[in-house]
């Protein structure tokens, strides 16, 4: 009988082996199930840490902000507008110097690593630990990017796993190309700079593509503390920066130890901060053009955009005016001891051959207040107004010869009687229009306007480029109605251009910043008045400068034409003026519309103002004279009767459009009596204005 086979183990021991089956077969599915809870519970933390983050596909379509450039007419740049400084530039625009600078301090594995690089978070630790502060980053430039990009600026665990997970997704969506781009034109810089193009302007007064080695070096130790280690206000930190830096190059091999040694002796030329060009180069210029973009792009757009905006101002002539203004203001205050009330005043100044504005004062003083009186504030004219009043008596048969009765007058406007009076409450008699222009006659003023009607004065003066309300009442002759600088100018410029109506230009053309044109302004007149009313009315208002209310400014040396303005107790001064080639706008008041002081007219304030502008705007030009219209004519008249000339009597030559002048002939008997009261003499509207507010005339 064959022997059996003893088993290799004993009995007892293949009963415990079969017995631990059951409890290796427990653990293993228990190790089974932890795995997968714990998979389970990595995926809830994943998705908890992922189901709010931003997306990265708008980077994808990131369009950089970028301030908004403001040129005067010359190129000079006189103001921007950002709610970050930042000049976006293309990456082949970046020197390859400056972008290794960043590379090797800030992510040296760049190239080579898929968003996140654990090792230079290790080292980074240690470096810092060793120097007891922070000197040296360990997030990579993609986690930077998402970090200031998409990101809040909280610091926990939390939010640093978060970044990880998205610049892992940036790089399956950008190139390495992109993302650099993008970081070197977001991280902050220091000095208010965002991204490499606005820091080398800040700092060295270049563009990035001139920065050397040593500038680059520089720029490249500010991220991790742009204020402590700012060349500008801790040079030997930012040195300190600088050699880590150079290092960092060598050791990556992107210079030699010379190059290294050369940039870190060289002597860096530093740009110290300007003077905010917004508050020293045609600061109200300035703002205007902001409110324009404002209405014109929306919110902050334009503080984003990167716009180019190309203005009419010219600085030498900004400089003038704003030296003119403040000048008649001072000179006010040392006549009426002003203290600390200061009136403010405005000034615009057109050039008449392209409707450029090419000048304007808002105020005293931009730090002290933003409101621009040129445009904004609407005052009362005065006697400023009464051109438009006699523009429209010449377009109904009015001439400069026409004779008016200078004497009491009274209209009812149904509650009570008012009585417009002259300045120095006296009447005048027979009257010509040139002469009550000339001497700002009020009473004649009023006449005129009751009998062209109101219903006629408020339909003709919108046509001069006045856009404020009219009120319906006589005292519209007389300046009552407010309007702005800007309007009145824009009516003077009517007169000056021989019946033309244009718009003020005070932007040529907006670009984006890729140079594309977005918007071009152009000087565009249209015909509202005929030449030959525009011509009569330059040449009355000439006499207004030649020996009326406006002589103080026969200094001028030239043909020019304008008025005085000057409203009810010496609140407002006005003075608005122009030759072939300029139009002026003055005022002087105060913003709470108090008196200037007693006998502070716009004589007195205004027109000095304007003669000192336009003696420095003018100066080295040629003289010129209005042009004269083919349907001018000039006859001789008797100065007292506006007629023909008596045979041997007096005459004076006057100017008429072709078919209007007088055709009867002045006898003894037409000859007018003088006003018992005495003669003719200089006067403003004064007194009568505040009075003369609430009255009509009857049937009007």
């Amino acid at each position: 009988m064959p022997s059996k086979t003893r088993s290799r183990y004993p009995l007892t021991h293949r009963y415990r082996r079969r017995e631990g089956h059951p409890f290796r077969l427990f653990f293993s599915i228990g190790g089974v199930l932890l795995a997968l809870s714990a998979i389970g519970m990595g995926w809830i933390v994943y998705q908890d840490l992922t189901l709010e983050l931003p997306s990265v596909e708008r980077l994808s379509h990131y369009v950089t902000p970028a301030a908004t450039r403001v040129y005067a007419d010359d190129g000079t740049v006189i103001g921007e507008l950002y709610l970050e400084k930042r000049y976006p530039v293309p990456l082949d625009r970046i020197p390859l110097v400056v972008q290794q600078a960043f590379i090797a301090a800030e992510d040296a594995n760049f190239y080579r690593h898929p968003g996140i690089d654990p090792l230079a978070m290790l080292r980074a630790l240690l470096h810092n630990w060793k120097a007891g502060h922070a000197v040296q980053g360990g997030s990579t430039i993609t986690q930077q990017v998402v970090k200031y990009m998409l990101l809040t600026p909280e610091k926990s665990y939390r939010r640093k796993i978060q970044e990880s997970i998205l610049a892992l997704r940036l790089e399956r969506r950008l190139s390495k190309q992109e993302i650099l781009s993008l970081y070197l034109n977001q991280i902050y810089l220091g000095s208010g700079a965002y991204g490499v193009e606005a820091a080398a302007r800040e700092y060295f007064g270049k563009r990035v593509e001139e920065l050397s080695l040593a500038e680059a070096s520089l720029l490249a130790g500010l991220p991790p503390a742009p204020s402590r280690y700012s060349p500008l206000k801790n040079w030997e930190q930012a040195k300190q920066r600088q050699r880590y830096v150079l290092e960092r190059m060598m050791e990556e091999r992107y210079i030699s130890y010379a190059q290294a040694m050369a940039a870190w002796q060289d002597l860096v030329a530093l740009t110290p901060p300007p003077p905010s060009s917004y508050f020293s180069l045609a600061p109200y210029f300035v703002e205007y053009v902001r409110q324009f973009l404002e209405k014109r792009y929306g919110g902050r757009a334009s503080y984003q955009l990167g716009l180019h905006v190309y203005t009419t101002v010219n600085l030498e002539l900004q400089r003038a005016a704003e030296q003119a203004l403040r000048a008649g203001i001072d000179a006010l205050c040392q006549r009426q001891s002003c203290g600390l009330a200061r009136p403010e005043g405005a000034l615009l100044a057109i050039d008449l051959t392209t409707g450029q504005v090419k000048a304007m004062v808002g105020g005293y003083d931009f730090r002290q207040s933003q409101f621009n009186r040129a445009v904004q504030a609407k005052r009362q004219p005065g006697s400023a107004f009464k051109p438009l009043i006699y523009a429209a008596a010449l377009d109904r048969g009015y001439t400069p010869a026409t004779v008016v009765i200078d004497g009491p007058v009274s209209y009812w406007d149904h509650r009570r009687v008012w009585s417009p009076q002259n300045f120095e409450r006296r009447y005048y008699g027979p009257t010509r229009l040139r002469e009550a222009l000339t001497f700002s006659r009020n009473v004649v003023t009023v006449k005129i306007a009751s009998r062209l009607g109101l219903n006629y004065l408020t339909t003709y003066i919108p046509q001069l480029g006045i856009r404020s309300h009219l009120a319906r009442n006589l005292s519209l002759a007389l300046g009552t109605s407010e309007v702005t600088l800007l309007e009145l100018a824009r009516a003077y410029g009517v007169f000056a251009t021989g019946g033309m109506l244009f718009e003020p230009l005070f932007i040529t053309k907006i670009t984006d910043s890729d140079g594309a044109v977005l918007n071009e302004f152009s000087f565009d007149p249209k015909p509202v008045i005929a030449p030959e009313t525009a011509y009569l009315m330059t040449s009355m208002l000439q006499s207004v400068i030649e020996r009326g209310t406006g002589k103080s400014v026969q200094e001028i040396g030239r043909p020019a034409a304008g008025k005085t303005g000057t409203t009810n107790e010496f609140q407002d001064a006005w003075f608005l003026g122009y030759t072939p080639e300029m139009l002026t706008g003055v005022w002087v008041g105060y913003d709470e519309k108090r008196s200037l002081g007693e006998k502070e007219t716009g004589g007195r304030v205004a027109a000095p103002i304007w003669l000192d502008f336009m003696k420095r705007a003018l100066a080295g030009r040629p003289i010129t004279t209005f042009p004269l219209p083919a349907g001018i004519t000039f006859s001789y008249i008797d100065p007292k009767t506006g007629l023909r000339p008596a045979p041997g009597g007096p005459a004076i030559l006057e100017c008429f459009r072709r078919g209007t002048e007088p055709q009867e002939t002045t006898t003894v008997a037409a000859l007018p009596v003088s006003p018992p009261n005495g003669s003719s003499t200089a006067s403003d509207t004064r007194g009568t204005v505040a009075e003369a507010a609430h009255y009509t005339a009857e049937g009007f």
